[in-house]
């Protein structure tokens, strides 16, 4: 796959409004697009990070999308690099989003740097982390 690049994940959503304020409001996306009545969904939109986008979208018609779980395959979590993990835990703290912690603690230590897990409302993991390494 030459000259191919990283461009998007999809996440379905039964909490569009939710969703789109948490990814915009607290981890810094914009609203790229946003599509209205989208082939059969209330919202298809597009959520942009630099160069990473989030096809955010609700299920079609009327269906009720299932909860998420961590017992099928499939993506586990996604990763954010933050410059100053304290600082953005302590600001998600204060608005009350749901963390996944280890040993009772938001922020730990793994393998040389220190990452944090957020719950979006929809229930989609997210890895913050501080170094860039692998």
């Amino acid at each position: 796959m030459a000259n191919s690049a990283f461009h998007h994940i999809c996440i379905q959503t039964n909490r569009y409004k939710q969703s789109l304020d948490f990814y915009t409001k607290l981890l810094g996306f914009t609203l790229a697009r946003e599509h209205p009545n989208f082939h059969g969904r209330a919202y298809n939109s597009w959520l942009q990070l630099g160069d990473f986008y989030i096809e955010l979208q609700t299920g079609k018609g009327n269906d009720v999308l299932s909860e998420p779980s961590k017992e099928v395959q499939g993506m586990v979590h996604f990763c954010l690099w933050v410059e100053n993990i304290e600082e953005i835990v302590t600001e998600l703290k204060e608005k009350g989003v749901k963390f996944k912690r280890k040993n009772g603690k938001e922020i730990y230590d793994v393998e040389g740097g220190r990452l944090s897990k957020v719950y979006a409302p929809e229930g989609t993991l997210i890895e913050l982390r501080e170094n860039k390494g692998i």
